[in-house]
């Protein structure tokens, strides 16, 4: 493919003549950013690795900036985008900036988490700019849903970024960190200033790369039954796991029986282990005829 030409990529004069012509005011509560440098989003794909055979799925595509060059160096981009103004003017912005690629463009205008399939092919990539407030629960039901997905590049709150690539022992390893594991190999993949959003958010930005497990974690326990342990150690991460699953598993004594059936010290705390602990701790539990109880507040990711 083609470097992306200059007039074809979006700037910062460009973002805002589109936002006063819809009538566009970024809002807080979606957590709308808009990228305003055509270098940043260059590099978002270039770390991407976005490859010419790829049909990549792009969560909260705003104004266009990051779908032009995603369209540039894929073979297909899906949109999937929840607000009614920029879901309306998108498909318009493709086919002026890129005539020829806009049949390569596809909108779903929804919200991502109610999103349970795609038009054409499946997808093989999830790249995407998401909106702070809800990044991790979007991620991980993308990776949930869409399992063909095998690369994903996001960019997100770099506290959110750091909390994802997080690993066991770290202070702020915990839900986000383990779930993510679950699905794939996570690491981070750059920084991101302040300057190349509009409007400028207060925070600064991270890239995430994920890369899907070849191999599933090998347990007998669901996703479902190994998740409801991730809440339940995290849920009250300063206690040890004996303690902090008494309420999952019924009782103290429950939680230590299952956690030494799994080999793990009823001493430990849930910030040192791996996903494939938590599975093994899942495992035992129901093999040993638990019947775990979800925590009784919903951890928040």
């Amino acid at each position: 493919m083609s470097s992306p030409s200059p007039d074809t990529l979006l700037g910062p004069a460009d973002i805002r003549e589109l936002a006063a012509v819809l009538g566009v005011r970024p809002t807080k509560q979606r957590g709308q950013n808009f990228v305003i440098d055509a270098n940043t989003v260059r590099r978002i794909v270039r770390t991407a690795g976005v490859r010419d055979d790829d049909v990549v799925v792009e969560v909260g595509p705003g104004l266009g900036s990051l779908t032009l060059a995603l369209l540039e160096a894929a073979d297909r981009v899906v949109a999937v985008e929840i607000d009614d103004v920029l879901a309306g003017a998108l498909p318009a912005t493709v086919a002026a900036r890129m005539p020829d690629r806009a049949d390569r463009f596809a909108l779903v205008h929804s919200d991502a988490m109610h999103v349970t399939e795609l038009p054409g092919p499946a997808p093989t990539a999830l790249v995407a700019n998401l909106p702070y407030n809800v990044a991790v629960p979007v991620l991980l039901h993308m990776l949930d849903t869409f399992p063909s997905i095998e690369r994903t590049l996001v960019m997100v709150q770099a506290e959110v970024a750091d909390r994802l690539a997080a690993p066991p022992g770290s202070k702020v390893y915990g839900v986000p960190s383990v779930k993510a594991n679950w699905y794939a190999e996570v690491k981070r993949a750059g920084s991101i200033g302040r300057t190349v959003f509009w409007p400028a958010p207060n925070v600064d930005s991270g890239l995430v790369a994920l890369t899907r497990r070849t191999e599933p974690i090998r347990t007998t326990a669901s996703k479902r039954e190994v998740f409801a342990v991730v809440d339940a150690a995290f849920a009250q991460r300063r206690k040890t796991l004996r303690a902090a699953l008494a309420g999952w598993a019924g009782s103290a004594a429950a939680a230590e029986s299952a956690l030494v059936a799994a080999g793990i010290s009823p001493q430990a705390r849930g910030e040192s282990l791996t996903v494939e602990e938590f599975a093994r701790i899942a495992e035992a539990a129901s093999s040993r005829g638990t019947t775990p109880q979800p925590p009784k507040e919903p951890v928040q990711p």
